[in-house]
């Protein structure tokens, strides 16, 4: 999970745009979000799971001006938001999909090619051949942990996703990342006995609304 960008144009229907939660909105991500993000992302906690370091901004600036240029695979949409609050403007952390279109299985160079800028991505052996496929993931910077802000978030872009005709939904969660199942299962997830580099893959439907959250 990583980046929060925004302009792709490389499948039809799945640019970015805004999307308003009830406190938050998701903005499509931008390389001027470099360095707020940078501060965003600083702690070295949040990689215990997701892997990594902590960005620099320049280094952050070049990932994003990447993502923004979208994936070089016509069948592929690298779509990326930055969270931010309603209340005060501030930048929370990201959401980020790899939405596939349905051409058999994903192939080992676009896999490359998408974690190359730190974008997850369908492994070789996933299918996608009932509609679109969107490997979701979320971060939320560690001041903004324990809100709910990522569980809106994620849900938030999964019904923009459903609402686009992306059918099917993945995640891989670290099998210790207790917070992240959470946010996965309120988006309508469930695990399944499928792990992929240390993680276990995670798969749901994208449905128009994802199911109303526990409280």
């Amino acid at each position: 999970m990583d980046e929060s960008t925004g302009a792709l144009t490389s499948m039809s229907g799945f640019t970015p745009e805004p999307i308003p939660t009830a406190r938050l909105v998701l903005v499509p991500l931008g390389v001027e979000y470099a360095e707020e993000m940078a501060a965003v992302l600083a702690d070295p906690a949040l990689h215990t799971f997701i892997g990594g370091e902590p960005a620099t901004p320049a280094a952050l600036r070049a990932r994003y001006e990447r993502l923004v240029a979208g994936s070089p695979d016509p069948a592929e949409s690298w779509c990326n938001w930055v969270i931010r609050l309603r209340d005060g403007g501030r930048l929370t952390g990201f959401v980020q999909a790899t939405v596939t279109e349905a051409h058999g299985t994903v192939t080992d160079a676009a896999t490359a090619g998408a974690r190359a800028v730190g974008h997850r991505h369908l492994d070789e052996a996933t299918p996608a051949t009932a509609g679109p496929v969107a490997e979701i993931a979320w971060v939320v910077g560690t001041r903004w942990q324990g809100r709910g802000i990522a569980t809106e978030a994620a849900r938030g872009m999964v019904g923009w996703m459903g609402r686009r005709g992306v059918r099917t939904l993945v995640a891989h969660i670290h099998p210790d990342h207790r917070a992240s199942a959470a946010v996965a299962t309120a988006c309508g997830l469930a695990p399944t006995d499928v792990w992929h580099d240390g993680e276990v893959r995670w798969t749901g439907p994208a449905a128009l609304s994802p199911p109303p959250a526990r409280s």
